[in-house]
């Protein structure tokens, strides 16, 4: 049975939105947790509406909080079956929410952090047409288990621009993370950037979410 997805919306600044920014959460939290981003940004974003799904499940290792999929950070191979598995019921909200505001794949926007992060590039380089662009915060590129990127190359059917901002202190998703995923992704032939923010842990500092808007705003 499919598991029904929905969070917080705003609407786009300039009437009848042009754009959709979907904003995926990180482990143990929800979609209240972004959702500001979307205020935040409205002014370089004014065509685009906002949403912030609560991911699905209850957080297994908070008492509050939502996962995409659960970690017990003992699998090393958890994470490639979590987003694998987490991937078909947030595909069909996507295709929910652009079809709530007429709008066509072309114009949709991923914005993960942490575990959302591993979400937004799973599903968005798999959608049969390519999303606008894809910016993720303290997260990674899923591989399986000791894979080269060669292994998913069938896999990936869109090619966005992406952005990856990382924290140079984050004890939780090392910042070696940002590099190794920014490689990955250039092997596939995905045309990376990249932003790391100096002194900041598992987070997103001012300067990481002025790059993030910036960089959808730049998209035509």
């Amino acid at each position: 049975m499919a598991a029904m997805i929905d969070g917080p919306r705003l609407p786009a600044r300039d009437g009848a939105a042009r754009t959709l920014v979907v904003f995926l959460h990180g482990y143990g939290a929800d979609g209240n947790d972004l959702i500001d981003i979307g205020r935040m940004w409205q002014a370089l974003l004014p065509g685009a509406a906002f949403v912030a799904p609560h991911a699905p499940f209850p957080c297994g290792q908070a008492p509050v909080g939502r996962e995409w999929f659960p970690l017990t950070f003992r699998d090393p191979d958890e994470r490639w079956r979590g987003v694998n598995a987490a991937a078909p019921d947030l595909d069909r909200f996507l295709d929910r929410e652009l079809a709530r505001h007429g709008l066509p794949a072309s114009r949709l926007a991923l914005v993960g952090f942490s575990q959302g992060t591993m979400m937004a590039l799973h599903v968005g380089l798999r959608r049969a047409t390519p999303p606008l662009a894809i910016v993720g915060y303290s997260g990674l590129f899923v591989l399986p288990e000791g894979a080269e990127p060669e292994a998913v190359a069938t896999d990936i059917r869109a090619r966005p621009p992406v952005l990856l901002v990382h924290g140079s202190e984050d004890d939780l998703i090392p910042v070696d993370a940002l590099f190794m995923s920014a490689q990955a992704l250039a092997a596939l032939d995905i045309r990376t950037e990249w932003h790391l923010s100096a002194g900041i842990g598992h987070g997103i500092d001012e300067e990481g979410l002025r790059h993030g808007g910036e960089f959808l705003a730049h998209r035509p």
